[in-house]
C-alpha cells in the first residue's frame, strides 16, 4: 500500500514517460477510492478481494524453497539490487582517487550496511593480507616513548578491545553545494556519510603499552599503508579520553577492504580523512605534522584569501533523506518525514522540522537509540494538502550548536570554500508530487 504513496528514485530519476504512468495511475487511485467512499466496509472487502496478489496461490507458497546454506555469506534479495553505492559522473580524473556515495535514501534506522558504507580512497583500494599486516608505533624522538613496538594483526587482537557506534563523516559531505545547487539527490548531497559498530583497541592502551610520556607529547601521527602515504596529524587528548580506536571489526565483522581491511583509525566525531585506513604506523609527538595531507588539502577557505587548518570537527548537521530530491509522492495525505541528525561534538539533543522553508517549526521525533558522535534517526508526521512545500530540518547538538542556514554560513565563510558545510538542506515538493533540490 505505501507505494502507492510514494515513488521512491534511490538511484536516478522517473523520465517523462515513467512520471506520465505514474499520472495515470493517480487518477485510477483517486477515481476508484471516491467511488468506493459510498461504503467503507464494502469498499474494503473489495479490495481484499480484487487484489490478484491475495487471490492467486503463488510459488513460493506451494513448494520447496532454496536448501539452507545455499550462500554462505547472505546477501540482499535480487529485488533490492538497484540500492548500491555510486560514483558521481565525472566528479574526478580517476576511479581510484574518487568517492562512492551511500544511497541515505535508501536505509533505515541508524547503521549502515558494510556493503553499502561510503567509500574515499586517494588511490583505490587494496585487499590487504592480515597475517603480513604490521603496526608499528613509535616516538619522534626516544624520550617521547620509552619503547618503540610493532604489531602483528594476532597481537592486536589479544588485547582488551571495545565496541562503538558512531558516525563518519568526509569533510568535503555536500561540498559541491556551497555555491549552489549542484546534485539532485540524496546520495550525491550527503552520501559521504556512514554509520558503523566499530570494534577494536583504544590507542591509549598501545601507547601505554608502549610507555608513551602524555605530559611531554601532544600528537600522534596516523599513516596509511595504501599507496596515497595518508597521515594525520591526531590531538593527544582525543587519544588520552579513550575515544581514538584501532579498529578491525565493523558491524559485527572484520572490516571490508574497502574500510581499510585489516586495520583503520576510529576518530569520532572528527573529519573521516582522519579515520586512516591501511593504518600501519603511528608516531608520538611534540606538535602538529603538518603533513601534505593536512598542509594542502581538508581546510577552510576563508573570504580574505587564508586557509583555517586543523578544523576538523565535524560539526552539527541533519537532512531528511525522505521525501528527497529524485522522490515523487503519488497522493495526498499522511507521510512520514524522516532524516538523519549528527554531530561531532556529542548527542543530538532536538531536530525540528519545516515543511514552508524555515517559516515556522516543529519538533521532530527522535527515534532511540541517541548516541553520542552518532547518527540519530529523526520522524516527523506531514499531511499533505497537494499543495507545494518546502522541506527542512534543523538540529540542535547537546553542546547548543545550532545547525545553520547557508545565509548564516556564507556570511562567515562565503561561497567557494569546500569542505565542513553542515547547512540546512531544503526539498522542495511541487504540485505534482516530484521532489527537487532548492536552496532557499
Amino acid at each position: 500500500m505505501l507505494s502507492r504513496f510514494l515513488q521512491r528514485a534511490p538511484e536516478n530519476f522517473l523520465n517523462r514517460d515513467q512520471i506520465q504512468e505514474v499520472r495515470a495511475g493517480r487518477r485510477g487511485f483517486l477515481s476508484s477510492a471516491m467511488a468506493a467512499a459510498a461504503s467503507a466496509m464494502v469498499a474494503g472487502r473489495a479490495s481484499a478481494t480484487d487484489d490478484p496478489a491475495i487471490l492467486n496461490l503463488p510459488a513460493h507458497s506451494k513448494g520447496l524453497g532454496q536448501p539452507v546454506a545455499a550462500r554462505g555469506y547472505g546477501s540482499p534479495s535480487e529485488w533490492e539490487k538497484n540500492l548500491q553505492r555510486r560514483e558521481s559522473p565525472g566528479l574526478t580524473r580517476v576511479p581510484q582517487s574518487s568517492v562512492s556515495f551511500c544511497p541515505l535514501q535508501g536505509l533505515f534506522g541508524i547503521i549502515t550496511p558494510s556493503g553499502l558504507h561510503f567509500e574515499r580512497h586517494h588511490q583505490g583500494w587494496w585487499d590487504i593480507d592480515p597475517s603480513k599486516h604490521r603496526l608499528m608505533v613509535n616516538g619522534s624522538d626516544n624520550t617521547l616513548l620509552k619503547r618503540a613496538m610493532v604489531f602483528s594483526m594476532d597481537e592486536l587482537m589479544r588485547l582488551p578491545s571495545v565496541s562503538r557506534m558512531h558516525f563518519i563523516e568526509c569533510g568535503a559531505n555536500t561540498g559541491m553545494e556551497w555555491g549552489n545547487v549542484a546534485v539532485p539527490t540524496v546520495q550525491y548531497t550527503h552520501g559521504m556519510l556512514s554509520c558503523s559498530e566499530f570494534t577494536g583497541v583504544p590507542l591509549r592502551t598501545l601507547l601505554e603499552l608502549c610507555g608513551a610520556d602524555f605530559r611531554r607529547a601532544k600528537f600522534v601521527l596516523a599513516e596509511g599503508a595504501d599507496g596515497s602515504g595518508m597521515t594525520r596529524t591526531i590531538p593527544m587528548s582525543m587519544v588520552m579520553d579513550g575515544q581514538v580506536l584501532v579498529a578491525y571489526g565493523q558491524n559485527g565483522e572484520m572490516l571490508r577492504p574497502e574500510n581499510g581491511y585489516p586495520l583503520r583509525l576510529v576518530v569520532p566525531g572528527v573529519q573521516g580523512v582522519s579515520w586512516v585506513k591501511y593504518l600501519r604506523r603511528i608516531e608520538v609527538g611534540d606538535m602538529p605534522y603538518a603533513t601534505k595531507d593536512e598542509s594542502i588539502h581538508y581546510m577552510d577557505l576563508m573570504p580574505n584569501g587564508l586557509h583555517r587548518q586543523y578544523t576538523s570537527i565535524q560539526e552539527v548537521k541533519s537532512v531528511i533523506t525522505s521525501p528527497s530530491g529524485g522522490q515523487v509522492l503519488l497522493d495526498k495525505g499522511f507521510h512520514t518525514v524522516t532524516g538523519l541528525a549528527w554531530s561531532g561534538r556529542g548527542k543530538i539533543k532536538r531536530v525540528d522540522v519545516s515543511v514552508d522553508g524555515g517559516k515556522n517549526w516543529k519538533p521532530a521525533r527522535l527515534e532511540g537509540p541517541v548516541l553520542s558522535k552518532c547518527l540519530t534517526r529523526f520522524n516527523a508526521d506531514f499531511v499533505w494538502d497537494g499543495q507545494p512545500a518546502l522541506f527542512q530540518s534543523r538540529a540542535v547538538d547537546e553542546s547548543g550548536h545550532i545547525q545553520p542556514t547557508y545565509g548564516e554560513l556564507r556570511k562567515v565563510r562565503a561561497s567557494r570554500s569546500i569542505y565542513h558545510s553542515n547547512a540546512i538542506q531544503t526539498w522542495a515538493l511541487g504540485e505534482n508530487g516530484e521532489v527537487k533540490n532548492v536552496q532557499v
